[in-house]
C-alpha cells in the first residue's frame, strides 16, 4: 500500500447530483433540462389526480348511472338467531330494547334496527325496535313473546 493507491472505501462518495439553471456557461443553463413550453418547463407544476396529458380522464369518459335516494332510512338488521345467543349467554332475559342492543354491540347508537326472521327463537321475549319483518313478529309471537315497533 502506498499514495498511489489510496482510495475511499465502497459507498464512502456519493456524486454530486447535476447542477442545473446556473448559466449558459455551464452547459446545463438556458431550459435547465426541462425542455421548450409545456406544463413541466413551468415553475410551480404538479400534475393533477387522474390528469391524462389533456386527454378526456377516465373518470369523465365513463357514465354516470344509478339514483340515490337523499331521503333513504338505513337499518341495522338483527337476526333472530343473535338474540337466541344473547339468550343462551345470559345477556338478555324477558326484554330487548335499543340499550341492551348497544350495550352488546349489535347496534350503534343512533341507529335504526330492524329484527329479521333467520334463525330460530325459543325465549319469550318483549322486543321494542323501529320494525320487524313479518317472519320475524311472528317467529317472536309463536315463541309467546311481544314485537313492540318503536
Amino acid at each position: 500500500m502506498n499514495l498511489s493507491n489510496l482510495k475511499p472505501a465502497d459507498g464512502a462518495v456519493q456524486k454530486a447530483g447535476k447542477v442545473v439553471g446556473r448559466g449558459q456557461g455551464s452547459g446545463k443553463g438556458g431550459t435547465a433540462t426541462r425542455g421548450h413550453k409545456g406544463a413541466k418547463s413551468r415553475s410551480g407544476y404538479s400534475k393533477k389526480i387522474g390528469f391524462e396529458g389533456g386527454q378526456m380522464p377516465l373518470q369523465r369518459r365513463v357514465p354516470k348511472f344509478g339514483f340515490t335516494n337523499i331521503n333513504r332510512k338505513d337499518y341495522a338488521g338483527i337476526n333472530l338467531e343473535k338474540l337466541q345467543e344473547l339468550v343462551d349467554k345470559g345477556a338478555i332475559k324477558d326484554t330487548v330494547t335499543l340499550d341492551i342492543l348497544v350495550e352488546n354491540g349489535l347496534a350503534g347508537k343512533n341507529d335504526l334496527v330492524k329484527i329479521l326472521g333467520n334463525g330460530e327463537l325459543k325465549a319469550s321475549l318483549k322486543v321494542s325496535v323501529h320494525k320487524f319483518t313479518a317472519t320475524a313478529k311472528a317467529a317472536i309471537e309463536a315463541a309467546g313473546g311481544e314485537a313492540i315497533s318503536l
